[in-house]
């Protein structure tokens, strides 16, 4: 049984789209066949074309092999590399003065009965 395609915001459907024909151009850039990146993917024609459709069911896995293929995967590094957001929230959480835990009140010699009293 196929896998069930994800469900996504519109937004997230263009780029998958666009991913795709990004790739396509790129082989197509390259003079490759269909055949030939499949080949070197390990994937099959059919797989290659919805990964060239930005089909979303196809996995991440597909896409990397797809890319280093086409000398392409260096790119995918920059991929949440630079998280203003995230830094701002690790910033703020680093800056939350802390409390200093309580001492323990250790027993001075003199609060404790002698062996003399004890007995």
């Amino acid at each position: 049984m196929p896998a069930k395609a994800p469900t996504l915001y519109p937004s997230q459907s263009r780029m998958t789209v666009a991913l795709g024909q990004r790739l396509r151009e790129a082989r197509l850039r390259r003079r490759f066949t269909v055949t030939q990146v499949a080949e070197r993917a390990s994937v099959s024609r059919p797989t290659l074309n919805k990964v060239e459709q930005g089909d979303p069911a196809v996995t991440l896995g597909t896409y990397l092999r797809v890319l280093a293929v086409l000398g392409l995967e260096h790119d995918l590094d920059q991929v949440a590399a630079h998280d203003p957001v995230g830094r701002r929230l690790q910033d703020a959480e680093l800056n939350v003065p802390r409390r200093a835990p309580k001492r323990k009140k250790l027993d001075s010699p003199s609060d404790s009965p002698s062996e003399d009293e004890a007995q």
